[in-house]
């Protein structure tokens, strides 16, 4: 008996629960959306964009949560159909079958059983009258903007922004929309536009704010900037001048913001927004050969070191642990001073010292210089630097030689990859000429050489690319044996051929191998995704050498082929695995592997 009064009590417990949420309980329901006539990228737009369609997906269950959806998703959907063009759409969102923008607020329905979506798209529109002035002098409206073209309000925005824009671009820098005239025609489904721009005084550039409150100097702020004051404002401008200031890495963050109003003298000031960034850091590489063994590297570097933005790097390098040659290694520093000589002109001091045990010769190299750097744009800089060194050598021609050079080299570098560190599409070109002057004894030359990189995507997704790269190069003036072998060019290994034996090609001399004066080498990798993180490449690399200045059919070369497998590290690039065999030439045989981060080229 008592257990039965328990379990009527249990019952009666449970239904005092469940009467006692209420509201807040809601059923399980898969809700639905027609859209019928409508295309299928439209169909699946109004589905991803829907609240009450994601409802599950972010855990919204009770019914005040699934009315409040549904009260949002009639103003969602009804601006995707005016972005595409249909202006007299009838949605209809029933709850439980009845009409959501009837339920009323304060008295939700216990529970949610069904949603369902109708959106009934009606006809799509044309513009009638279409019209926004006054413009600016080559103004480019978009095409469709014209009498009888699809109408829609995402052509209207563009209008909108391309009229401003082209007006700020003059130098009108608070050119703003005035009065707008949009109206339906329902009848001839037309949607007519009269817009009105209002362009504003043309304006100059006033004075600049600079923070106060920055690790960063606020007189070096000012400098690195170069605010153009006095000149008429261009949007282009105000990009640079950020530019700059991110260009150092001293800063994280950096916004310009433009005054509300203008000046009564007809400029317009800006302030200067940065945020620090942390002024050290130290990163480490490594990279692995079969015949070369390991390379390892370390960088540290100071982004702000005596508050101006001066950015000082040391860099150590150890190699051949485990190869077949002795262990080697180097360190090297080099300081930039920004904005030195102007905002995109800086000075820099190098200084090094190491030693290079390669296959064909060990070297002694010490240096120090300094040199100039000009940024263009954030794709295209040069560099011209003096950098007296003193090389000693052992290799084909002898032990001990000594070469005292002034090297006077002038880089240029210009990137248009889309990706510096996993590029698909684009290309990249770096170019050095280096006049050397011999000093003592030390004949004198000219040191040059070119790296070309190209990448297409052959799919819209870009999960296959094809690669491309050529390097070319030459010494003019002294013969093989007057150079020291840092000018020297050789072939095999990761840089030129994989499948070879490191640097296993140059101009027999003796029992020994001395570089070339000229190189050609092509490489070409196949690149395709398996998954997002997982990519395999195969690939082809072929190089010349000659003694001359110039290569030539009858230059010796090599060439080698082989897999890879890329792992996607994301910001890093990829964690690459190289298998290689030799094709042609007779350097080398056997597979040769090559493990690194970052793509071969």
């Amino acid at each position: 008996m008592n257990f039965l009064r328990w379990r009527q009590a249990l019952r009666r417990n449970i239904l005092a629960v469940g009467l006692a949420m209420g509201p807040s309980v809601a059923l399980a329901l898969t809700p639905t959306l027609s859209a019928p006539g409508v295309s299928e990228d439209l169909q699946k737009r109004l589905e991803s964009s829907s609240a009450v369609m994601s409802a599950e997906t972010n855990g919204l269950d009770t019914p005040q949560e699934l009315i409040a959806a549904s009260m949002s998703d009639y103003r969602t959907l009804l601006q995707i159909m005016y972005d595409e063009g249909y202006f007299g759409p009838v949605i209809s969102i029933r709850v439980n079958g009845r009409e959501a923008a009837d339920i009323p607020t304060l008295e939700p329905p216990r529970s949610v059983t069904s949603i369902a979506i109708s959106v009934q798209s009606g006809p799509a529109f044309r513009f009638g009258r279409a019209y926004i002035g006054p413009l600016a002098p080559e103004t480019v409206l978009p095409e469709g903007f014209k009498s009888g073209q699809p109408a829609n309000t995402g052509i209207l925005r563009d209008v909108v922004s391309a009229g401003i824009r082209s007006w700020r671009e003059a130098g009108h820098a608070k050119a703003e929309i005035g009065d707008q005239k949009i109206s339906v025609n329902a009848r001839q489904q037309q949607l007519n536009a009269d817009i009105s721009l209002l362009p504003g005084p043309r304006l100059r550039f006033g004075r600049l704010k600079v923070p106060q409150d920055s690790a960063v100097n606020a007189d070096a702020i000012a400098r690195i900037a170069a605010f153009p004051s006095g000149e008429v404002f261009a949007p282009a401008t105000v990009q640079r001048v950020g530019t700059r200031l991110r260009r150092t890495g001293a800063f994280s963050g950096v916004s310009m913001r433009e005054a509300e109003t203008p000046n009564p003298d007809g400029t317009l000031d800006f302030e200067v927004v940065v945020v620090d960034q942390t002024p050290r850091r130290i990163s480490f590489g490594g990279e692995l050969s079969s015949e070369s063994g390991l390379e390892l590297s370390a960088r540290w570097i100071h982004r702000n070191l005596f508050g101006a933005a001066e950015r000082f790097q040391f860099e150590s390098r150890i190699s051949n642990i485990g190869g077949e040659d002795d262990i080697d290694g180097s360190i090297g520093v080099r300081l930039d001073q920004p904005a030195f000589f102007g905002g995109d002109d800086n000075l820099f001091y190098v200084a090094g010292f190491g030693r290079d045990n390669q296959p064909n010769y060990s070297l002694t190299r010490a240096f120090l210089g300094a040199g100039v750097r000009r940024v263009f744009s954030e794709n295209l800089f040069a560099e011209f630097s003096v950098v007296p060194e003193f090389n000693r050598s052992d290799d084909a021609f002898g032990k001990d030689r000594d070469f005292k050079l002034l090297p006077l080299p002038l880089r240029v570098e210009l990137d248009q990859r889309d990706n510096r560190v996993n590029a698909t599409k684009g290309y990249f070109l770096n170019t050095t000429v280096a006049p050397f002057l011999g000093l003592s004894d030390t004949e004198s030359g000219l040191y040059t050489t070119i790296d070309a990189r190209g990448y297409l995507s052959l799919t819209s997704s870009s999960s296959l690319v094809l690669a491309g790269r050529v390097q070319v190069g030459s010494v003019f003036g002294p013969s093989i044996s007057e150079i020291s072998p840092q000018y020297l060019y050789y072939s095999g290994g990761a840089g030129t051929v994989r499948g070879q034996p490191y640097e296993s090609l140059g101009i027999p001399v003796g029992n020994g191998l001395a570089g070339g004066r000229s190189i050609l080498a092509l490489s070409t990798e196949l690149r395709g995704k398996v998954t997002d993180k997982i990519s395999l490449v195969g690939f082809f690399d072929i190089a010349a050498i000659d003694e001359n200045q110039f290569v030539d059919a009858d230059s010796p070369y090599q060439s080698g082929a082989g897999i890879g497998v890329r792992y996607d590290l994301g910001g890093l690039g990829p964690l690459r695995l190289d298998l290689a065999l030799p094709v042609d030439g007779s350097t080398g045989d056997g597979l040769q592997f090559y493990l690194g981060i970052g793509q071969a080229f």
